[in-house]
């Protein structure tokens, strides 16, 4: 690892030493900017070449530049391969009866709470209704249809293939119902009339997930319903300024890949085959400034291993070694972001990773698509108060002081996952504790304890108990719509406590 650092260090001073300013660069550049990263379309000419054609590669150089690009294309590839298996379907519809999902510039929603069996994002949540789609604009802009869901929290999450987000729509930015325009790095159309907004994507592959609050009271079910109906994606060839109305109660069922159907998230990055995809995912992904001296490292190795199986070997030995070494250990939340008070582990840069790729791939593979801090805080725990893994074989308390639940203007829940980051069967069909319950049993002195453990509390404690396997377990605190306490890590969650 050491060494890996010493690489990504040698490749960042080669990118900053470079003269070539961006006022050199704007004959051949264009510019979009986001809420907090200022992203450039960059011609080929600005890669910095590796060595030279025909440079003898030693073995371990191979290995250290295949594993930072492994470790740099995880989350595109991930995204890439989505679209490969979501394209092949005829129509927007659930995969396996329960994953929403849909051909490229379409979108599928679901009526209610994600099913516990899904496996096709790891960390979902049982507190809002969720869509999604993927985005193609190599085939046209798109438009998004956002319904007026009164006071109900919402948010669209909309990212490019590196899985920043480009757009801003959701409740937290005052966003309006109507019709929303999502363009492509290469567009040139004519925006038509009865558009709110229009946001440009760096990359022509991008996601679009929804998520709308839904609590656990059936009224609250059903009055969600005539919105979700409203939530629609599709090419701007068909808008006809008409908001356009789907029952996603008709959707069609799909057959589920075979991937789908373990305890584990579906294997979306294969490392075996990574590198015969990776050529395809650096023509889909502009580089950023500072990283010419990466991309022609990556593409210099790419050119010696057509011309030398022996060096694709190398390379495919060194994402399955990275794979297992690098990327596994990811997975794990006490390696996810930094540690705040008792332990949690957070991040602040979610979907605004820029060129942070050690965030941006732990992330992708502990719980793939965040949002942005503004509209989402995530907090995960792993271990106890005194530093030891959290275990269905014992008991814990999580105690809000009183006025110290979230700080939030949307809502927030816990969640228990089990060791493979998806719910845990239990009696209750309860995956979580928040907002969305409204029984939730306050002490005395105006605190909220809620107990984990798997064995069911006293009667008086049901209402608070959030089931817990037997096995090894992890927490998740989201706080949507942070209140600034929040972002800036002045609130933190409180210690998980085991019960002695």
């Amino acid at each position: 690892m050491k060494k890996i650092a010493f690489l990504i260090l040698i490749i960042a001073l080669a990118s900053c030493g470079q003269k070539k300013t961006e006022t050199q660069r704007t004959d051949s550049t264009a510019v979009a900017t986001t809420d907090s990263v200022q992203i450039t379309n960059t011609v080929k000419d600005s890669i910095l070449p590796g060595p030279i054609p025909n440079t003898v590669m030693t073995d371990e150089y191979v290995k250290h530049i295949a594993a930072i690009a492994y470790l740099w294309g995880w989350p595109m590839t991930n995204l890439h391969n989505r679209k490969a298996l979501f394209e092949k379907m005829p129509e927007a519809g659930y995969v396996g009866g329960i994953v929403p999902a849909a051909p490229s510039n379409q979108i599928c929603m679901l009526t209610d709470y994600v099913a516990p069996e899904e496996r096709a994002v790891a960390c979902p949540n049982q507190d809002v209704v969720y869509g999604f789609g993927l985005t193609d604009f190599t085939k046209d802009a798109v438009i998004v249809q956002v319904p007026d869901f009164g006071d109900r929290f919402w948010v669209y999450q909309i990212c490019d293939e590196r899985t920043d987000g480009y757009a801003a729509l959701g409740k937290m930015y005052g966003s309006k119902p109507g019709f929303y325009l999502l363009t492509g790095p290469n567009w040139k159309g004519k925006v038509p009339d009865g558009i709110q907004k229009v946001f440009r994507c760096n990359t022509d592959l991008g996601v679009v997930i929804p998520r709308a609050f839904q609590s656990d009271d059936p009224a609250d079910k059903a009055a969600i319903q005539p919105a979700i109906k409203q939530v629609l994606m599709y090419p701007l060839s068909q808008f006809d300024g008409k908001m356009k109305i789907k029952d996603w109660t008709k959707a069609p069922k799909f057959p589920a890949d075979a991937s789908a159907s373990g305890e584990t998230e579906t294997k979306w990055v294969k490392p075996e085959i990574y590198f015969e995809e990776l050529p395809a995912i650096l023509k889909e992904v502009p580089l950023r400034p500072g990283e010419e001296a990466l991309y022609g490292q990556m593409q210099s190795i790419l050119a010696a291993a057509k011309k030398n199986p022996h060096i694709m070997a190398v390379m495919k030995q060194a994402a399955i070694d990275a794979d297992k070494n690098m990327i596994d250990p990811l997975f794990q939340f006490v390696n996810v972001g930094y540690t705040v008070n008792h332990k949690w582990q957070t991040q602040r840069n979610g979907a605004q990773f820029g060129i942070d790729y050690l965030t941006r791939t732990a992330c992708a593979k502990a719980n793939i698509f965040v949002n942005k801090p503004v509209e989402t805080r995530y907090f995960y725990q792993d271990l106890d108060s005194a530093g030891t893994r959290l275990s269905g074989s014992s008991k814990y308390t999580v105690t809000f002081a009183k006025g110290e639940t979230p700080p939030v203007k949307g809502f927030w829940s816990l969640t228990l996952y089990n060791q493979h980051h998806f719910f845990s069967p239990n009696q209750l069909k309860r995956y979580s504790l928040g907002t969305k319950n409204k029984n939730l049993q306050y002490n005395a002195d105006g605190s909220l304890t809620l107990y984990v453990q798997s064995a069911p509390p006293d009667v008086s404690k049901i209402n608070n108990w959030l089931p817990a396997p037997k096995e090894p377990f992890s927490l998740y605190v989201r706080c949507y719509w942070p209140d600034e306490r929040v972002l800036n890590d002045s609130w933190t969650p409180p210690a998980v406590v085991k019960v002695r």
